[in-house]
């Protein structure tokens, strides 16, 4: 354990960086680095970091600014930036190569043929240039969450929707994952990869749910699956797939192409779950809400699963209340001593975002971006009409500190 992180627990923070640059008439570009500044003010967003004391950083790259074409490579503002962050601040990133969103060059996103090999090849690009001074990846950040918003919901590109749409999504981001994993290991041997996704718990008290609540159980788990190559037919969704035009040739490439990360990377809030009820119309639907406590609950399925190291890479509290968010931080914490005392190795705690995000509700709305600022960072944020964003620093910042310290 000790060799894959460093000799101390990875005390870590992370910048929200979801990029959707493609516009629709009803739809405007999620970026998060131009809505939240940090394109600009990176260097002081780094220095807030290293005021913490933290020890790594998820920080991702804009896949479609450094690959504005096949091929093309722009290198310039990341080659500054991990120079700072590395050799200036002392501070590890955990490269999210991936964080949600396409180069708007691929045609139809996730659904282009060529999105697996394109994916790949910007990944082995990448380690080949930085391997010198990056060790951890993040292949893809949470699966399973771009299927949805991207084949479920249709708020994302290709713009699909229902079971159909997040199954014809799910596949081709899995391959690209198996590829990039792949990729970043011939590029540099020496790299650690930390794969995430986003994990939960949903129960019921109806009778009527019970198979409901197995299949979102066994759907948080599908993507990690597919890409470890431990999916078959035993598995509760194989006639799900099947049903939805997976082959079984498609199922048996990623058995045998599919492999484990070196760490698995756990995402958990309060709404990562919940109570399914009978709603309307005879319609399940999920009363979100989870407890702190649940984590332990979590990490013990997930580590029953895979056998896996594991580092809590998101959590938060997106609360108003700093007291509420102070508890949430307290409570999940301690869980994750709680579960390290049972035995379960988990590596390092990441507490998001660093400072406040924008809601992705921001995409489908048409307000100002002041109301979009979403809660929970360690600074506090405001958007003036201008578009600059100032960053405050709250009183959770001081109790993470604390903790980083150990002096909690």
């Amino acid at each position: 354990m000790e060799q894959l992180i460093g000799n101390n627990f990875a005390w870590c923070v992370g910048i929200e960086d979801t990029f959707i640059p493609q516009t629709r008439a009803d739809m405007r570009a999620l970026d998060e680095y131009q809505l939240m500044d940090h394109y600009r003010q990176w260097k002081q967003d780094f220095d807030l970091a290293s005021e913490l004391g933290v020890s790594h950083i998820r920080w991702g790259v804009p896949w479609y600014k450094v690959n504005p074409a096949p091929g093309v490579f722009e290198w310039a503002w990341v080659d500054e930036v991990l120079d700072y962050l590395v050799n200036k601040k002392n501070i590890q990133p955990i490269i999210d190569l991936m964080h949600y969103g396409t180069p708007l060059w691929l045609e139809n996103s996730f659904l282009n043929a060529c999105y697996p090999q394109r994916v790949a090849d910007y990944a082995y690009a990448f380690a080949s240039r930085y391997k010198d001074l990056i060790r951890f990846y993040t292949p893809l950040n949470e699966p399973t969450v771009n299927a949805e918003f991207c084949g479920m919901r249709g708020e994302w590109p290709p713009y699909m929707k229902g079971n159909d749409g997040y199954v014809k999504l799910l596949i081709p981001i899995a391959r690209g994952t198996v590829l990039t994993a792949k990729a970043i290991r011939e590029a540099d041997a020496n790299a650690t990869l930390i794969q995430v996704e986003a994990f939960g718990k949903a129960w019921t008290k109806d009778e009527r749910l019970h198979s409901v609540v197995k299949d979102w159980c066994e759907d948080r788990y599908l993507g990690f699956d597919l890409i470890t190559g431990g999916f078959s037919e035993r598995n509760h969704l194989y006639g799900f797939l099947l049903k939805h035009g997976v082959s079984e040739q498609d199922i048996n490439w990623f058995r045998e192409h599919g492999s484990k990360p070196d760490v698995l990377g756990v995402n958990y809030y309060p709404i990562s779950g919940g109570e399914l009820i009978m709603g309307a119309n005879d319609t399940p639907e999920l009363k979100i809400g989870l407890e702190a406590t649940d984590l332990l609950e979590v990490f013990k399925n997930a580590w029953d699963r895979y056998q896996l190291p594991m580092m809590l890479t998101e959590t938060g509290c997106t609360v108003t209340q700093i007291e509420k968010r102070k508890q949430w931080m307290d409570e999940t914490i301690a869980v994750v001593r709680q579960t390290q005392a049972a035995g379960i190795p988990i590596i390092g705690y990441t507490w998001w975002p660093l400072f406040d995000m924008v809601d992705w509700a921001y995409r489908l709305g048409k307000k100002p971006l002041s109301h979009y600022i979403f809660p929970g960072g360690l600074w506090s944020c405001k958007a003036s009409q201008s578009g600059e964003v100032t960053r405050k620093r709250n009183s959770l910042a001081q109790r993470y500190k604390e903790y980083i310290q150990e002096k909690r």
